[in-house]
């Protein structure tokens, strides 16, 4: 494992937030946001002090152009930051309600499900050490297969793969269509990072999140990290990752949280971040309980503030929290 700039690849799009947490039906206004999974883990990886190439597509149109600035001013590299002129830029809904499902995406043909086989060229992969993919590419072609083109070209180039199945049901025809694609990219995948269901929808067995996580194992990566919101979360990792054979768990942080849209995407932004530093052999390598403290530590500082964007912390935010 080197340390230096990864690729993230993925959805960015427009969130629209409630101003209160009735149902969507019955709420009046929104504030507009930049959101997206991989767009979040982006700019997270940027606020900490590592920005990451990102390839993304984006329509032509005005909220095209207020994502694009919106990366620009976060130091997100522009290389791989594709227009679309022939189609919009997805618009999702976030629900405040405790019920039903937390986005109402109007995503058909729009232009993040445009991404191109061979975009990123082998070129590009051999440079970076790390390449880090979301499940709702995974939704719609062409952008499945240029996603699973993405990952196996680098795994070809010895980049090391992180997958978030990220899972919406509402995106995809059926639970088993989800289930099978998405275990195609955990074939190119490194380290998974999933919620105890979504590791259940992939087909682990196991009755509690620790058995889930050793599970999923079996799958075939090397580093397993289970998310548990506010409860925080665990790892478990074998003796082929470059951080060693462990099991970790942390706790996760007190903290007044004012919105967690985006909280898991922060959490990965913070394990990336700190993955990268570790290595099994070097004396200054985070082990995997730190990283997960680091990355709990990230993720809670990201709820502070509405939109999943808005409180992504600096690294000098995360050592003060760190410390207290």
């Amino acid at each position: 494992m080197t340390n230096g700039q990864p690729l993230v690849a993925g959805e960015t799009l427009i969130d629209f937030v409630p101003a209160t947490d009735d149902p969507l039906a019955e709420v009046e206004s929104f504030d507009r946001r930049a959101g997206g999974a991989p767009a979040n883990v982006a700019v997270g990886l940027s606020r900490l002090g590592r920005p990451p190439l990102f390839w993304t597509r984006v329509g032509s149109d005005p909220f095209g152009d207020y994502l694009a600035d919106r990366l620009e001013r976060e130091d997100v590299p522009q290389r791989f930051v594709e227009r679309d002129g022939d189609a919009p830029t997805t618009l999702a809904f976030v629900s405040g309600a405790e019920s039903g499902p937390r986005f109402t995406f109007y995503r058909d043909a729009t232009a993040d499900t445009r991404l191109q086989d061979g975009t990123v060229p082998d070129e590009t992969l051999a440079s970076v050490p790390w390449v880090h993919v979301g499940g709702v590419a995974l939704a719609d072609e062409p952008a499945r297969s240029a996603t699973l083109d993405l990952l196996e070209r680098a795994v070809g180039a010895g980049c090391t793969v992180s997958f978030d199945p990220n899972v919406r049901p509402e995106l995809w025809g059926n639970e088993a269509e989800l289930a099978t694609v998405c275990g195609w990219a955990v074939d190119h995948t490194d380290v998974l990072i999933a919620t105890p269901a979504e590791l259940r929808t992939l087909g682990c067995a196991g009755e509690d999140p620790a058995s889930l996580t050793e599970s999923a194992t079996e799958l075939g990566p090397h580093t397993v990290v289970s998310t548990l919101g506010a409860a925080g979360s665990l790892a478990t990792a074998t003796a082929d990752a470059p951080w060693g054979a462990a099991t970790a768990d942390h706790g996760g942080y007190e903290i007044d949280a004012i919105d967690d849209t985006g909280a898991g995407d922060a959490f990965t932004a913070g394990l990336i971040d700190a993955l990268l530093d570790s290595t099994a052999e070097s004396t200054d390598s985070r082990p995997l309980e730190d990283a997960l403290a680091f990355a709990n530590a990230v993720a809670a500082s990201s709820t502070t503030e509405r939109g999943a964007m808005e409180a992504l912390p600096t690294k000098a935010a995360v050592a003060t929290l760190l410390e207290e």
